[in-house]
């Protein structure tokens, strides 16, 4: 059996071929109790937690996101991509599986990170040290399971370490809000352990925080919403809305004082993210693209103002995205931004009946980008310039169907009739290999 250490720093393309996290690879599952033996083995196992992280959150994930808004469109030719605009995604989808599979391995190594490095004794690993990776990793196994409710609801919560085939075998699924509250469980757990620094790449205090006021967002608990998203943007000497927009992306920078978590890539660990987005002439393919009513909407100067630098022409006069564009693709994901959690903020003052203060946020990211004050008037109308502002402000990054759903708008805005189609089937392979599970409603 191979170190832990060794498997988990394996980038998860070598694990996307498996059929299903409940058929882990023996290379992937853990039976030496000698894998983490101390705090360098403990740190280099956690490395292996990221590299999974990254790998999720670069093409499949991210492409569910896009797609099944109303910003994106895919030029390429497979057919089972565009079931994601369509709105009819099917069990059989490849996407789908191979985001459960990435998301389920990223689970299994951070269970295998909590059980070991929670066993060490005090001679292998310091206690601040021992806080620290354990904080991390349950960290990252929140935001699995709290990615997982939002496109699947209930999902069978797997919190032990798969040590062989059968493990996960009968295990039931949890209910949407079960998964809602492991994932919140998760970052109660972390934020005990985590110091209050400031990381832009790894978890601390402050990412728990952020990651709290998305998910209380999410939960309708508004005054807990503005609660932690008010800790981040108070923390005016680590966080603040750069100016002009552009400045969090362009010239190559990385962990600007906008980020508050973006995942980092390098020459060795390319984001594949960035392919998608640009075009033949820049070593692209383009399948991901800005379609025409996002590309008319940012290009207005009084809508998108400064955010018109998302969206670029190519030599055949075609409309790319362009917030991903390094070479080699190094790009950041953007899991978090400030922007997000001013804009977090400002719904949750208009839910609790505070427009003044809803309206005052709002304008803080509104004036950044160029553009004058709202003038939007009333509860519902502030949730709506909210909403759109969070279509352009995010309009590359992966928000725009999760904010429709979580609001109840996707039906109105998408003209899906289906309230099943809410939810995304689980992979049919999964299916066949455990009667336990049970399909979602209308697939």
């Amino acid at each position: 059996m191979k170190k832990l250490f060794f498997i988990l720093s394996i980038p998860l393309i070598l694990f996307s071929g498996c059929s299903s996290f409940l058929e882990v690879d023996p290379r992937a599952s853990i039976s030496d109790d000698n894998t983490i033996i101390d705090a360098q083995s403990a740190n280099t196992a956690l490395n292996g937690v990221y590299s999974a992280l990254r790998s999720y959150y670069s093409i499949n994930f991210q492409s569910i996101a896009y797609l099944s808004g109303d910003n994106i469109q895919w030029t390429g030719s497979q057919s089972q991509i565009q079931e994601f605009i369509n709105h009819n995604v099917r069990a059989e989808n490849a996407t789908i599986s191979s985001t459960w599979v990435g998301i389920y391995e990223t689970i299994n190594r951070a269970n295998n990170v909590i059980a070991k490095v929670a066993d060490l004794d005090a001679g292998a690993i310091g206690d601040s040290e021992r806080s620290r990776i354990l904080g991390e990793a349950y960290f990252i196994r929140g935001l699995t399971y709290f990615d997982l409710a939002r496109v699947w609801g209930g999902v069978p919560l797997i919190t032990s370490p798969t040590l062989n085939v059968d493990d996960n075998r009968g295990i039931p699924r949890s209910t949407q809000e079960q998964t809602y509250q492991q994932a919140i469980s998760d970052w109660d757990i972390a934020e005990g352990l985590l110091s209050e620094t400031t990381n832009r790449y790894q978890a601390t205090r402050k990412t728990v925080w952020a990651l709290k006021a998305r998910y209380f967002l999410y939960r309708q608990d508004w005054q807990q919403a503005l609660d932690y998203a008010s800790r981040l943007i108070a923390d005016v000497q680590n966080y603040e809305l750069l100016a002009p927009y552009t400045a969090f992306f362009v010239n190559n920078v990385v962990g600007t004082r906008e980020s508050v978590f973006e995942i980092y890539y390098n020459a060795n660990e390319l984001n594949p993210h960035r392919n998608q987005w640009q075009p033949q002439e820049r070593g692209g393919t383009r399948q991901w693209a800005p379609n025409d009513t996002f590309v008319a909407l940012v290009n207005n100067p009084e809508v998108g103002g400064s955010r018109s630098a998302l969206v670029a022409l190519d030599n055949q006069g075609r409309w790319y995205g362009n917030l991903y564009y390094r070479s080699p693709a190094t790009d950041p994901t953007y899991v978090i931004r400030i922007a997000e959690l001013y804009l977090i903020r400002a719904e949750a003052k208009a839910n609790l009946g505070d427009s003044n203060g809803a309206l005052t946020d709002l304008n803080e990211v509104r004036n950044r980008a160029g553009l004058a004050d709202s003038q939007a008037e009333g509860q519902d109308a502030i949730l709506l310039a909210i909403e759109n502002e969070r279509r352009l402000e995010f309009g590359l990054e992966a928000h725009r169907w999760f904010d429709l759903v979580r609001t109840g708008r996707a039906k109105a805005v998408l003209g899906i009739t289906d309230d099943n189609r809410l939810l995304l089937p689980l992979p049919a392979e999964q299916l066949l290999l455990d009667d336990a599970l049970e399909q979602n409603p209308g697939y």
